[in-house]
């Protein structure tokens, strides 16, 4: 595990420029919006937060990243809160990790607590692919739109792909969408 911790801290720069890059030159964005409550994407880059503040309502934030991510040219969890901003840190370790299913349950209670306001949640990791990716599949399941269709694993990672196409779930990923869908949605 401490390998794979190094690796994940030597790639962070290098991923991140790459994905920098993508976006100018390809169709990918740097978020996505997922539905009424939720924006999927990258980090928020101090630059984007007045745009994700004013024009896009955000109200909250949950960050799937390791503190060290969250170092340089992120908006920090004070400077969100300075804005009235809610913050959720829910650490994770990229690439070969997903979040536990306690963080994925607390994450989903965080986005759920802003159904109905009006107001959005920026859900993020370092690309928006993985992490935050799994957290926004396991709303999507018990979100109050979902719910009334009844959404699978499978069907709820289609609606994120429709929406952000290069979103990237290995093994482990829908491993632990599929357990979600089996502790909280199926019940």
């Amino acid at each position: 595990m401490r390998v794979i911790g190094i690796f994940s801290r030597i790639t962070f720069y290098p991923t991140l420029f790459y994905n920098m890059c993508m976006e100018k030159v390809s169709s990918r964005m740097w978020y996505n919006r997922i539905d009424d409550v939720v924006i999927l994407g990258a980090l928020p880059l101090r630059h984007i937060t007045p745009k994700l503040i004013h024009e896009e309502k955000v109200k909250g934030v949950v960050s799937m990243n390791e503190d060290y991510e969250l170092r340089f040219w992120v908006t920090t969890k004070e400077e969100w809160l300075a804005k009235n901003v809610e913050f959720l840190q829910l650490n994770t370790m990229d690439i070969f990790q997903t979040p536990s299913q306690e963080k994925l349950k607390k994450g989903v209670s965080f986005i759920k607590s802003f159904e109905n306001t009006g107001n959005s949640v920026y859900v993020h990791c370092k690309a928006g692919r993985t992490r935050s990716a799994t957290l926004v599949g396991c709303y999507l399941m018990e979100s109050l739109f979902v719910k009334k269709h009844g959404w699978n694993t499978q069907e709820a990672v289609e609606f994120i792909r429709s929406r952000r196409h290069h979103i990237l779930l290995g093994k482990v990923q829908w491993k632990a969408l599929q357990l979600y869908h089996q502790k909280h949605v199926q019940k």
